[in-house]
């Protein structure tokens, strides 16, 4: 392994999911800091890809089923960001394409990955998708990549992204079930992709490394109180029942948070803060939300 050459517009990094959230923060941070970079998308025509496009990044059609488009889309490169949405693909698809990916990245002779994984780290939990992450990480140490891993616990987004529906999710039944009382570590997405391009850059330091990552630890409860000082009224919750919950989106989420109403693990915010001094708090990314993200609460 060598460390990326002062001119990193001449090295590249491939970035796996890279019209998601992790992946598009990964790719702008990137970017931002001088790497030439390969957006790796299914879709390059998706109205994402054209922004990163417009960014500065080259679009890369893959598809990660297909171990041959991702040894394209990986030759030359000096790193990879890797990670997979089982919510999209199932913990199936997650793991299928994790390997293919480990796969591509040593035959390509990759020098460094790094992984948007979640969950707490190594040993299993039960919790289905936290424990897939392991065993994909796992891939890449068998074939030798030099890998960073990344945990974040919860996206600050959880809490106002439609497309978690957060009125039901993190606002009733997460709370319901864990414990509005009980702490949780969060970082918001944009941060992790600032994240991930600092561990590029530093890779003596933090290649064979698992590193969680927390800049606030908040509850639910707070998080509420938050919201109201900040934007002058409290949050909207749907009540839904638990088992109507998992009709719509499985049982992965209220496993996990069951599993969190009792657990013990360390939660700390040292190494996002020695990575990342200026990671935004939960009170800092909620005072800074513009109309559009306020305005979907009014809309439920």
């Amino acid at each position: 392994m060598s460390s990326p050459s002062a001119d990193r517009s001449a090295q590249v990094v491939a970035v796996v999911g890279a019209t998601g959230r992790q992946g598009s923060a990964v790719v702008r941070h990137l970017l931002r800091e001088g790497w030439a970079v390969r957006a790796l998308t299914r879709n390059p025509a998706s109205e994402t890809a054209r922004s990163l496009q417009a960014g500065g990044a080259s679009l890369v059609t893959v598809d990660a089923e297909d171990v041959g488009t991702l040894l394209t889309a990986f030759d030359g490169a000096y790193g990879v960001f890797n990670v997979q949405n089982p919510m999209t693909v199932g913990i199936d698809g997650e793991l299928r394409q994790g390997a293919n990916v480990a796969t591509a990245a040593a035959r390509c002779g990759v020098q460094h990955v790094v992984y948007g994984a979640a969950g707490i780290g190594p040993g299993r939990t039960g919790v289905g998708s936290w424990d897939s992450k392991n065993t994909v990480a796992e891939h890449f140490r068998r074939q030798g990549v030099p890998l960073t891993v990344l945990r974040p616990m919860a996206f600050m987004e959880l809490m106002t992204d439609r497309a978690y529906y957060p009125a039901v999710s993190v606002w009733h039944v997460m709370p319901r079930l864990m414990g509005g009382d009980r702490p949780v570590g969060w970082l918001c997405t944009d941060d992790l992709g600032a994240v991930a391009a600092r561990v590029f850059a530093a890779p003596r330091r933090w290649v064979d490394t698992d590193l969680t990552l927390v800049a606030d630890v908040r509850t639910i409860d707070e998080c509420r109180a938050l919201w109201a000082e900040l934007h002058g009224r409290a949050r909207r919750s749907f009540p839904m029942p638990v088992w109507l919950f998992e009709r719509f989106v499985g049982t992965d989420l209220t496993t996990m948070w069951r599993w969190l109403r009792t657990a013990q693990f360390e939660m700390s915010t040292a190494t996002t803060r020695e990575i990342l001094p200026e990671a935004r708090t939960v009170r800092e990314w909620l005072a800074a939300l513009d109309g559009d993200a306020r305005a979907e609460d009014i809309r439920g």
